[in-house]
């Protein structure tokens, strides 16, 4: 049966022959001369790939005796980050290219990366979550210092190795309790051993470190330490990339393992992500109110937004992941445009991060400041805006759930954050006279932004129906939460 299993992660395989095809082809072809080509490539190759997820049809499947799923939810997840990751691919080109830190390896590293995420979204074994885990992190730990003349970049890459090998430590001792105590690395077995109702004192001491190995991939706190300095320390569109696929990646992974081998245990689980959730939200609204750097204030405001993202999965129910889901896709939207915006940043051809450069950007650049206005009411969960909208679905999730305290301190805690990004958008409207940013020069970071900026600005009309998310997600939903 082993034609049926390959057929069921074709997608994954082409991949991976791409990238491995990818770095031969360079290595014997003039390395770096080819870089744009295969950048643009390798985002076509990944469009294609979505499409093709998309429109494979209904149903669930198995492969290798449960190791790998290939079911609504997994799919749901695969088209988001593939499509994500082809979207920063396209935005980084031209950036990269003009500042000479364009490498071969940089589309073929994402390429793998994401091959690692496909296969987290789609683990039912232990032994697969870890596998597509590690093969996304070395990828990217790589990504971080690929400017490696930058000592910050360097930096970066350092950082986060060291601190993500230490949650790779968490996680595989974690995963070695679970095993011990439920005799199998399934998800199928465990969440047999698990039981119903109350798991056994050894599987939860699993399970918390599990978990604690996991909210290192999503920024949760405590467990954030990473982000603000990779996130300043990366070459912007590696930050961009940090900010959206892999993100969606772990979400996804956190839903399958607390679902598909603790489901039957919700109550031993949720009070923990709730306390994730609530860290997360207040100490990102807070600590992002200081800083100037707009990276790093989109590093604090990842954390938060991250924990708003966990209080639909703190729900434990079918319409707590449909929340996730659709909020996860709402925030990578909303990524993609503004790290668009941040990558056109410059002043006399050098990149930009101090938010008060943007003193009255508006009257130089009107349109621009128009969608990045747009783009933070939104991520501030401003009405009408679908960022908005995001927000209530997983208050609702949570309030639903018997979680209302969790609810209002989500309510709270989007109104401190709304001060960092209504702070940006004083400067661009109303900051004081200064010199002028250079007019951006990139078509693409300018579509990209506009097409960020116009699904966020019209998704919510009824006619759009949030652009068939909604539905996709309940479907997705309801393959994992039985």
């Amino acid at each position: 049966m082993i034609s049926a299993d390959l057929k069921i992660i074709l997608p994954e395989i082409l991949l991976s022959l791409y990238a491995m095809g990818g770095l031969l082809l360079a290595v014997y072809t003039g390395k770096d001369k080819l870089a744009g080509l295969l950048t643009y490539a390798t985002a076509a190759a990944m469009a294609v790939l979505a499409l093709w997820i998309a429109t494979a049809g209904a149903g669930n499947r198995t492969a290798f005796d449960g190791m790998f799923n290939d079911d609504g939810f997994a799919r749901f997840a695969k088209v988001t980050i593939l499509l994500s990751a082809a979207a920063i691919l396209v935005m980084s080109q031209d950036y990269m290219a003009r500042r000479g830190f364009l490498r071969f390896e940089y589309p073929m590293l994402v390429s793998l990366a994401t091959v690692g995420m496909m296969m987290m979204v789609s683990a039912g074994d232990l032994m697969a979550l870890y596998m597509g885990l590690e093969l996304q992190s070395l990828a990217l730990y790589v990504v971080a210092s690929l400017r490696r003349d930058s000592a910050k970049s360097t930096e970066a890459g350092v950082k986060y190795f060291v601190l993500g090998a230490l949650s790779s430590g968490l996680l595989l001792y974690g995963a070695s309790l679970v095993y011990g105590f439920a005799g199998t690395t399934a998800f199928s077995g465990i969440i047999e051993a698990a039981g119903e109702g109350r798991a056994s004192l050894g599987l939860l001491f699993g399970l918390v470190f599990v978990i604690s190995g996991l909210a290192f991939k999503v920024s949760a706190v405590p467990f954030h330490m990473w982000t603000p300095d990779v996130y300043e320390g990366a070459p912007t569109p590696i930050t961009a990339f940090f900010a959206t696929a892999p993100k969606m990646a772990a979400m996804g992974l956190f839903a399958r393992v607390l679902h598909d081998a603790f489901g039957g245990v919700t109550a031993d689980w949720i009070q923990v992500i709730a306390l994730l959730s609530v860290l997360s939200m207040f100490l990102g609204s807070i600590a992002a109110i200081g800083q100037t750097n707009i990276k790093r204030l989109m590093a604090y405001s990842s954390i938060a937004h991250m924990g708003y993202a966990l209080m639909g999965l703190a729900a434990g129910t079918v319409f707590g992941v449909q929340a996730v889901l659709i909020y996860m896709a709402i925030y990578i939207t909303m990524n993609i445009g503004t790290f668009a915006f941040i990558m056109s940043m410059e002043k006399d051809g050098q990149p930009v991060t101090d938010i008060k450069s943007l003193n009255l950007y508006a009257r130089a650049e009107p349109g621009k400041a128009l969608a990045m206005l747009v783009l933070l009411f939104s991520l501030a969960g401003v009405p009408p805006l679908v960022g908005f909208f995001g927000k209530l679905y997983v208050l609702r999730a949570a309030y639903e759930a018997g979680l209302a305290w969790l609810a209002i301190a989500g309510v709270i805690a989007s109104v401190i954050g709304a001060f960092y990004y209504l702070r940006i958008v004083f400067y661009m409207y109303f900051g004081e006279e200064g010199e002028a940013l250079d007019k951006g020069r990139s078509p693409v970071l300018w579509g990209a932004l506009m097409v960020s900026a116009a699904i966020i600005g019209l998704a919510w009309l009824p006619g759009l129906n949030l652009l068939g998310v909604e539905s996709a997600a309940a479907a997705a939903a309801a393959t994992l939460v039985n």
